[in-house]
């Protein structure tokens, strides 16, 4: 005997199945077939596609510089007066009495000229180490990195710059400087490409 209500078992019920944007990679997927010998292939370009979008979630953390230049190799000497600390505020005297000494801007800035490139500021993840954005950072690639100092790093293809530290775990950290919370530490992964390009020795700003 049929019996017309009856319920039918299986099938697709609404509202079941993983909801859209939730799954592995934030998106709607489907089923496709493939070759079975590129199954491998296929894998891997979705583990990359993965990792590619894990580390967008902190790329704007990175604060990516711009503006590579490089020094003069050969420019004339410019002997500027370095005032004493004991002139006040306002326009100094020209008086010789006040001259403590010259300075070449360029000599003071530039230890290596042909190992050093100035970089500009952008973002705002270092201003509490005093680089603004619109900054020129002054990298040394003939020093040799160390904790503490302030880098140029390269990650996965993007500069960025950033104290450089260490995790309790012994891996590298690239670290702002912000206290506002908003930029987070970057711990070196080992699916990660990170090169220190240098050490930032200094830094310039002009005001109008």
């Amino acid at each position: 005997m049929k019996i017309e209500n009856e319920k039918k078992a299986g099938g697709l019920r609404a509202g079941s199945g993983r909801k859209v944007g939730t799954g592995k990679f934030q998106e709607p997927t489907e089923v496709i077939r493939i070759p079975t010998s590129q199954k491998s292939v296929i894998t891997d370009f979705l583990s990359a596609y993965t990792r590619k979008q894990h580390d967008n979630a902190f790329k704007v953390d990175l604060d990516a510089v711009g503006d590579f230049e490089f020094p003069t190799m050969h420019h004339v000497p410019l002997n500027i007066a370095l005032f004493n600390s004991k002139v006040p505020a306002g326009n100094p005297s020209p008086a010789d009495d006040h001259v403590e000494s010259r300075l070449d801007p360029s000599e003071f800035l530039v230890d290596k000229v042909d190992a050093t490139f100035f970089v500009t500021i952008q973002g705002y993840s270092m201003i509490d180490a005093g680089l603004l954005p619109g900054d020129k950072a002054v990298v040394d690639r003939s020093k040799l990195a160390a904790i503490g100092d302030i880098v140029l790093a390269m990650v996965d293809g993007d500069y960025t710059i950033k104290t450089l530290a260490r995790s309790k775990d012994g891996l590298p950290l690239l670290l702002p400087a912000n206290k506002s919370g908003e930029y987070k530490p970057i711990e070196v992964k080992k699916h990660m490409q990170v090169e220190i390009w240098g050490v930032v020795t200094g830094s310039f700003r002009r005001y109008k």
